[in-house]
């Protein structure tokens, strides 16, 4: 099953991403298997980083929040929340 993960950066914390940023992708790197595609949520102008969105591979919500927890990011403190809910990919689904 897929969960769609919305994760905001806490305020403030644009260094701790940077800093982690290098780790955080090794991570998504050696985990690509459980991962269907993501990518950064950007400032209205584009200009910086502001959280993240995930689509994780997982058997239930719970699996996904462990896999998650593992994430540098994560392990660093940088979000202020962290949403998982599921989802079915049904438009443009290279799968399908």
């Amino acid at each position: 099953m897929l969960f769609v993960v919305l994760k905001k950066d806490k305020p403030d914390h644009q260094k701790v991403r940077a800093d982690v940023r290098p780790e955080h992708l090794e991570f998504l790197n050696a985990n690509k298997d459980k991962i269907a595609f993501g990518g950064p949520i950007l400032t209205e102008d584009g200009s910086g980083m502001v959280g993240s969105i995930l689509t994780v591979e997982a058997e239930s919500a719970a699996e996904a929040k462990a896999f998650l927890e593992n994430d540098p990011f994560a392990k660093a403190g940088l979000f202020e929340s962290v949403e998982v809910v599921p989802w079915k990919w049904v438009f443009k689904n290279p799968a399908a």
